[in-house]
């Protein structure tokens, strides 16, 4: 019994799921192969298909693999926000992962899931339609201490591409001319 009290310590703070327009997102802390398996029960309660980690590999992810979770590996610096190429993979693997699975959740993470993954899912909030304060604003009610100033200032100046559009045609596609 202690054991699995002191594994839900682990899992802290609590996953943070975000919900905007039928896409959802769960910002977690890194988990550890020591609690790797508890991590995947977390993951299976909000139908999560995909983790992307934007921190330094630090656990096996075959256990991941073992139950149909995919990993992808999108590492930046702590403190500082996604350079060009990590923010066109993220809308990449996002993309397809609501186009396969339009009822799933993405997770992200990094470190202590207060910096780096906030932003990435941030991003996707304000591809969506949000003005970066109420993303940011979002987050931080369920991850408080989210998004530090230098992040801040990055999500400020993001302009959206239109990148999540259309998803699974459910959008106005069609052009007569």
């Amino acid at each position: 019994m202690t054991t699995s009290i002191m594994r839900q310590k682990d899992l802290r703070p609590a996953p943070a799921e975000i919900e905007y327009k039928n896409y959802k997102f769960l910002i977690t802390d890194r988990p550890s192969d020591q609690n790797i398996l508890l991590y995947i029960q977390e993951l299976q309660k909000h139908n999560v298909t995909a983790v992307v980690r934007v921190c330094e590999p630090s656990y096996s992810i075959e256990e991941l693999k073992n139950v149909n979770i995919e990993v992808f590996d999108l590492v930046y610096e702590d403190g500082t926000f996604p350079p060009n190429d990590v923010v066109d993979e993220w809308f990449k693997v996002l993309k397809k992962q609501f186009n396969e699975h339009p009822d799933g959740c993405v997770a992200v993470h990094c470190v202590a899931g207060l910096g780096r993954a906030p932003v990435m899912v941030a991003l996707a909030l304000i591809e969506l339609g949000l003005k970066y304060e109420e993303a940011v604003e979002l987050i931080r009610e369920k991850r408080r201490g989210a998004i530090n100033a230098k992040q801040l200032a990055f999500l400020e100046k993001y302009r959206p591409k239109s990148r999540l559009k259309a998803k699974n045609g459910r959008q106005n596609s069609c052009c007569i001319q």
